[in-house]
């Protein structure tokens, strides 16, 4: 019989050894120091912040990667992108330099929103890591954000970040800058003798940094690029980009285990399926039109302001006398939004219901209009005062309509033939638009088709208010609601400035 040796530790049962210690143990997290407004976001967050702080920072940032997605759908070029981004930072996700506080990086103010920058980096990864198609949306977009907050960096700041770093790159040294001096500068567009004598010069493996060998920008020797200081950032940003791959593989391989907390999933859930249309919805002030004339008779008039989802439907009832109930419902809230009174609600479905009779409609239809207002139901349906005009997010995913009904939204439910024929009988005739929303349809980027006829049929507008600089960019941002269709449509084309909220609104379904 083999004699046992008990005092001998299997390796394997280490972890476990002075169990009692370790179970009352209190956890010690190193607190995050933001030294630096960018990061490479290499450690992950351990601070607890409340579920409210959890999503609503993530939807702050979600904002701005759609926006980014939004300027590359629309080919704008960089200056453009960040002349539009940069006002809407400043309001969803601002990012100070050390240098704009007399306490520096110290600052309270400075570290809360590094803190919120870090932490919202770090929800989406994980929201977006569960498919291959997101993970390389998300790694594409947080890119493009990574390199506009370089560029526009404080140059001491950026200098002292990038010294900070641990990246694989290679100083060359000055014997062979000399040797080299010739091929660097023939290899080197647009680089001065001076620069190649005296400036620094790295040496990175050649596949790190693919922008610039693509464009035949730097000289490569034995399977190096040897990049100038000027073109830092590409190397800083392969880093990057390298770095976040690999988080985001981590990250997909830790999903599994949460889902056994009922508290985060649904949220995680929520924001992967705003990436494709952020969702949004609108409180009462910004759909506000302060004298705008909204009244049972003037909704025929205002209907050329209504985004083609609402003008189907006020088409459809026009010309059938009726909608089923998804329909009305989803036209009862836009109306809602855009300021008709529930008397004139009545009213106006009253006349549009003109085939049945009085009685039948009061039995039938007056209760579920006065029920989304919040006239009558539940003591919750009361306080929140009805329903909330549906966003763009929820009409693209939630109840695609079936035969006979008319709800929902046209570029994504109608085929491509009835989405051209409605679009050439509202007035959309140009080509190139109406070949660019064949495009968008067909890549699923339902909102950017929108916006597009929306730029195009209020190109004379739009272009006017830049001009006078009466309106920036968080007035011109993409359009993720009707109720901000109908409200940016009304104000350009009557040239009413006055009451205007930016069109997203400030809160966020969830």
């Amino acid at each position: 019989m083999m004699r046992q040796d008990y005092n001998r530790i299997d390796p394997k049962r280490r972890s476990t050894l002075d169990y009692r210690k370790k179970q009352f143990a209190t956890p010690a997290y190193r607190q995050h120091e933001y030294s630096h407004r960018l990061s490479l976001y290499d450690f992950p967050p351990v601070v607890e912040i409340t579920l409210e702080q959890f999503e609503q920072w993530a939807i702050d940032r979600l904002r701005i990667l759609a926006e980014i997605e939004a300027c590359s759908f629309r080919n704008k070029s960089p200056t453009e992108t960040t002349a539009h981004i940069t006002p809407l930072l400043q309001k969803w996700l601002p990012l100070h330099s050390n240098t704009s506080s007399s306490l520096g990086a110290q600052d309270p103010n400075l570290q809360l929103e590094r803190q919120k920058d870090h932490y919202s980096h770090f929800i989406l990864r994980l929201a977006f890591s569960s498919t291959e198609d997101l993970r390389r949306r998300f790694a594409r977009i947080e890119s493009a954000l990574f390199k506009l907050r370089f560029q526009n960096d404080d140059a001491r700041e950026r200098q002292a970040f990038v010294e900070g770093l641990q990246l694989d790159w290679e100083v060359v040294s000055e014997d062979e800058r000399r040797s080299l001096g010739s091929d660097l500068m023939n290899a080197t567009p647009g680089l001065k003798r001076q620069e190649v004598e005296e400036g620094s010069w790295f040496k990175v493996d050649f596949e790190t940094v693919p922008e610039l060998v693509e464009n035949r920008r730097v000289f490569l020797k034995a399977g190096k690029a040897y990049v100038p200081v000027r073109e830092q950032m590409s190397i800083v940003l392969a880093g990057f980009n390298n770095r976040l791959d690999k988080g985001l593989e981590l990250a997909s391989r830790a999903l599994p285990r949460l889902d056994e907390d009922d508290r985060l999933t649904p949220i995680l859930n929520h924001l992967s399926k705003n990436f494709a249309t952020p969702d949004s919805t609108l409180s009462d002030s910004d759909s506000a039109l302060p004298g705008a004339p909204i009244n049972a008779s003037s909704i025929d008039a205002l209907s050329q302001h209504f985004p083609l989802c609402m003008r189907n439907l006020h088409m459809t009832l026009r010309k059938n006398s009726h909608l089923k109930h998804f329909g009305r419902l989803q036209y009862t809230l836009f109306l809602k939004g855009i300021g008709l009174t529930l008397e004139d609600c009545l009213i106006f479905w009253r006349q549009a219901f003109r085939l049945i009779t009085d009685d039948t409609f009061n039995k039938e239809y007056r209760y579920n209009v006065r029920h989304a207002y919040g006239d009558v139901g539940g003591d919750a349906i009361r306080r929140g005062r009805g329903y909330s005009p549906f966003s763009c997010q929820k009409i693209l995913t939630e109840h695609p309509p079936g035969t006979g009904e008319s709800h929902g939204c046209p570029y994504r439910h109608f085929s491509i033939d009835n989405l051209t024929t409605m679009l050439q009988t509202t007035g959309v005739d140009d080509r190139d638009v109406l070949r660019g929303v064949k495009e968008d349809v067909e890549k699923k980027r339902f909102h950017i088709a929108c916006n597009r006829v929306f730029e195009w049929v209020h190109k004379s507008e739009i272009k006017k208010v830049k001009e006078d600089g009466s309106w920036g960019a968080a007035e011109l941002d993409t359009i993720v609601h009707p109720n901000t269709y109908f409200k940016r449509s009304y104000l350009l084309k009557t040239g009413d400035k006055a009451g205007w909220v930016t069109g997203k609104g400030e809160d966020t379904e969830t």
